[in-house]
């Protein structure tokens, strides 16, 4: 069996990893270069992404992300000014169940490095990757199998396609050309500073492991800090020296910082991320001290604008040779990563069942697309939970 993964983010790396470890033919093609596009810096692992990390990694790269995570994020904290001052006024367990008015809510976890994270999953699949390749259509051939065209005119055929390019998915226009992003019009600018540059102010002590969403001044900001189990240049030599030096070389401690529900017409001009920094400036200049510091420390460079996007639960669509994963098929704000990284794992698991002959392959898939339709679709108007420190960022605003 050939497996053809179109997209090389968290999902679709995850994927490939997994399959190459039950000794599956898999190729993947991705239209951006090796750095992707930019998604912010932040991820909240919880059991769904780690599992899958787990089960379809080799061992020295599962090593290595749990090495570089941060420490356990239980609560959900609210800050308000109390007296002049910030304080944890209020929080609530991260135990998965829905809050008042609301369909999901964050499981316990760690966050990670989302850089860090695909740069992990990128080594020892130098063979795997193709970059540059932008998918432009496919065709169901004849013996059953599946042929990709690209637009430098590049072609392959495999057994099985998977569609895993994101929110924008190309291949899911072609496919389920019904199946639909609906974009809410809210904007999110997300950033990070270097925790030395704030931590005099005494905002990382009181946030400490925990996500936390500050209600201030009219204004919200959504926080977390990350503190890495091991310096990442120190992990690497430890756990995973095949990782190049540059993905680890200057990382260091950070808070990742999000400003939600932004007006669209406010980002939609600004597209280099200095120029979205100047943006979060602004947003943050009514703040207290504290909070503003930390956007106007902020490495500029990292800065992105985020749209939040959902897309309905679809109605069943027969099984095919092509499938999806993550944000190609369903959207979920603030979850995404795991989501995606739980699909492969299913996934992968379905086509093993199909390789070993344990299974017909439109079965396999069927069962696998059954799956994901049950419990991978979000309520359509969740834009994302409070009290996250990740919230409801999807794609690119200007996109």
């Amino acid at each position: 069996m050939k497996v053809m993964v179109i997209g090389a983010g968290l999902g679709g790396l995850t994927l490939a990893h997994g399959l190459r470890q039950a000794g599956i033919d898999v190729v993947v093609y991705e239209r951006d270069g090796q750095q992707g596009r930019p998604q912010g810096i932040s991820l909240h692992m919880d059991d769904r992404g780690a599992t899958a990390l787990r089960e379809c990694l080799p061992p020295e790269h599962v090593a290595m992300v749990e090495a570089t995570m941060g420490g356990p994020r239980e609560h959900a904290q609210s800050l308000s000014e109390v007296d002049g001052q910030l304080a944890v006024t209020g929080g609530r367990p991260l135990d998965g169940t829905p809050a008042p008015g609301q369909q999901v809510r964050p499981r316990p976890g760690r966050q990670v490095h989302r850089p860090l994270l695909r740069a992990v999953l990128l080594t020892g699949l130098a063979d795997t990757v193709r970059f540059g390749a932008e998918f432009t259509r496919l065709e169901h051939c004849a013996d059953g199998t599946v042929q990709a065209h690209f637009a430098d005119g590049r072609t392959d055929t495999a057994d099985v396609l998977v569609g895993a390019d994101g929110i924008g998915s190309a291949v899911r226009r072609q496919c389920l050309p019904d199946v639909r992003v609906i974009d809410t019009g809210k904007r999110t600018l997300m950033g990070a500073t270097p925790l030395r540059a704030v931590d005099g102010t005494g905002l990382p002590a009181l946030v400490g492991h925990d996500p936390a969403t500050a209600q201030v001044r009219g204004l919200m900001m959504a926080l977390g800090v990350l503190r890495f189990t091991e310096v990442p240049v120190v992990a690497r030599e430890r756990w995973l020296p095949a990782l190049p030096l540059r993905a680890v070389a200057d990382v260091e401690d950070y808070v990742m910082w999000a400003l939600p529900a932004v007006a669209m017409e406010r980002l939609d001009s600004a597209e280099l991320p200095a120029e979205l920094w100047g943006k979060a400036k602004e947003l943050a200049a009514g703040l207290p001290p504290a909070l503003r510091s930390v956007v106007d420390e902020a490495w500029p460079l990292v800065t992105v604008a985020l749209r939040i996007g959902t897309i309905p639960r679809p109605p069943k669509w027969p099984a095919t040779p092509v499938t999806f994963i993550g944000d190609a098929i369903h959207l979920a704000p603030g979850f995404g990563g795991n989501l995606a990284m739980r699909d492969a794992q299913r996934l992968r698991a379905a086509l093993v069942r199909a390789a070993t002959g344990e299974q017909e392959l439109l079965t396999a898939i069927s069962e696998y697309e059954d799956a994901l339709r049950l419990d991978g679709f979000p309520m359509a108007d969740t834009v994302g939970p409070r009290g996250t420190a990740e919230t409801a960022t999807t794609g690119r605003a200007n996109a």
